[in-house]
């Protein structure tokens, strides 16, 4: 299937309709959604990150760029709160380092570059896992899987919502179609594979919203054995 996207980034446009905020539920209904946070990025941005070790969080690598300069951030700018629930997290961390996926160039201009937009971020310290547990990972993220998204939006700034029953439309390698929607904020939300009777999956991390014709879709990367070396790297 050819798809004809126009591509714009997830961090700084994402509009709802009524029938996609009619499958929007709190985060709290998925267990261990508390791996999941907001990051506070140089006083100026927010994106959306996810705990995948004690002290690594998965999240979108334009986010550890400024939109207006196209420079990165200090990542020690970077706060990550774990959990935020109305003005209670559950942890909060300062970022030490930022590992960006080795074929990721930042573009200007407000559009993602598809395929390799993620970055795995290191905490100062770890997060406990008697306090958190951290999502494990998976490549499966066919075409027709059912997905969740869990994200934070400058709407709902201090608690994060759970798009659920949405579906992979497209895969092509690492790029995935979505008909997942979010909000500003949402970039480097988790796709999860939600499976009743097993622990929920990262299989993608929200990169860019699109258009497909008069269809408003979502666009993440899927991950693969790069983020393996990223995380290496990163400890």
């Amino acid at each position: 299937m050819r798809l004809m996207l126009a591509i714009i980034a997830a961090c700084l446009s994402f509009g709802m309709s009524e029938s996609a905020m009619a499958k929007d539920r709190r985060a709290s209904s998925l267990p261990g959604w508390e791996a999941v946070g907001r990051l506070n990025i140089a006083g100026k941005y927010m994106c959306t990150g996810t705990l995948i070790a004690s002290n690594l969080v998965l999240t979108a690598a334009h986010c550890v760029y400024d939109a207006q300069t196209g420079r990165r951030v200090n990542p020690r700018g970077i706060r990550f709160e774990a959990g935020l629930d109305g003005r209670r997290f559950k942890a909060a961390r300062m970022v030490s380092k930022a590992v960006i996926h080795p074929s990721y160039q930042f573009r200007a201009g407000g559009n993602a570059q598809l395929g390799h937009d993620i970055a795995v971020l290191r905490l100062s310290t770890p997060i406990s896992r008697s306090e958190i547990r951290p999502f494990t990972m998976s490549a499966r993220a066919d075409r027709g899987a059912s997905v969740d998204v869990l994200s934070y939006s400058y709407h709902n700034a201090t608690r994060a919502s759970r798009q659920q029953g949405c579906h992979v439309l497209s895969r092509r390698t690492r790029t995935l179609v979505m008909s997942c929607r979010v909000d500003f904020g949402a970039s480097g939300a988790p796709v999860l594979d939600v499976t009743p009777g097993q622990a929920p999956k990262i299989v993608s991390v929200i990169s860019s919203k699109a258009a497909m014709g008069h269809r408003r879709v979502s666009i993440g990367t899927a991950l693969d054995s790069t983020l393996r070396m990223m995380m290496q790297s990163a400890i």
